[in-house]
């Protein structure tokens, strides 16, 4: 079988990883990025670089970017940015440009559509977002689902953790720290990029998958464990259990049959 032509519109964290994984498996891959300065880097791992700039009114960026087999969007909302509410409007015009030119395109979303309402949400769930980040991210995802009601490929990552995410640091040293019982959402970079690499190889698109770790520890244990394991000061937290969710996958499961690689 033909390897497929992939384009990674945000090489930065999660993007460049998917992008080496699938150097490593002889995938041809364009990949973005609006500074110039790394276009080297780019093409130092055999990606194929291209500098797109975008607002919400434009793409600016050679059009053969978007002539793929498959469009990955990987750029998340710049928070404390004054384009941060543009974010939707970005999509849309990205998504425009892509129209006829991708085959297929996967959104790279996140579980922050989905509110603390202290239960269980899949796939299925309503989403209820009560963030600003959730919110935007949600309107993006609304605009993907009316522009290709019949084709549209979405992965909600929770928490990503992984080479320079390690979570040991988040709370290191401090005292007090809310909800300290309440369950975490976290997946690793390695599964991250292995559940998109395997979307890709079973060609399973056109629906929504929540990628998250199928276990959660409470907060004050994983959080702990990860500073001790460090050799960082260890943080304090309250152990009170209140505004949480537990994020599940349906579809991962049974669609992708995707066996996760790294536990916490």
């Amino acid at each position: 079988m033909k390897k497929q032509n992939i384009s990674i519109l945000g090489c930065g964290w999660f993007g460049l990883a998917l992008a080496k994984r699938l150097i490593s498996l002889n995938y041809t891959v364009k990949g973005s990025t609006t500074s110039e300065e790394k276009l080297p880097t780019l093409q130092a791992e055999s990606i194929q670089p291209y500098l797109v700039n975008f607002t919400a009114e434009e793409i600016i960026a050679d059009g053969t970017f978007f002539d793929a087999d498959t469009l990955f969007i990987c750029i998340p909302p710049k928070r404390n940015s004054t384009e941060f509410h543009d974010y939707p409007q970005k999509i849309k015009s990205i998504l425009e440009a892509a129209k006829n030119k991708s085959k297929h395109v996967v959104l790279i979303s996140s579980t922050s559509v989905y509110s603390d309402e202290n239960k269980t949400v899949n796939e299925n769930s309503e989403t209820n977002p009560d963030t600003d980040s959730g919110k935007v991210v949600l309107a993006a995802e609304l605009l993907f689902k009316g522009i290709s009601p019949n084709n549209y490929t979405i992965i909600r990552f929770a928490g990503l953790i992984g080479p320079d995410r390690n979570p040991g640091r988040f709370f290191a040293g401090k005292s007090n720290v809310p909800n300290g019982l309440a369950p975490v959402n976290l997946i690793h970079q390695t599964d991250a990029v292995g559940i998109a690499v395997k979307i890709l190889e079973q060609q399973a698109f056109g629906r929504i998958y929540n990628a998250c770790l199928p276990k959660h520890p409470a907060k004050m244990d994983f959080y702990t464990n990860a500073a001790k394991a460090t050799g960082l000061e260890l943080p304090q937290f309250i152990a009170e259990k209140k505004d949480w969710k537990i994020v599940e996958s349906l579809n991962v499961p049974q669609f992708l049959g995707y066996e996760f690689e790294v536990e916490i």
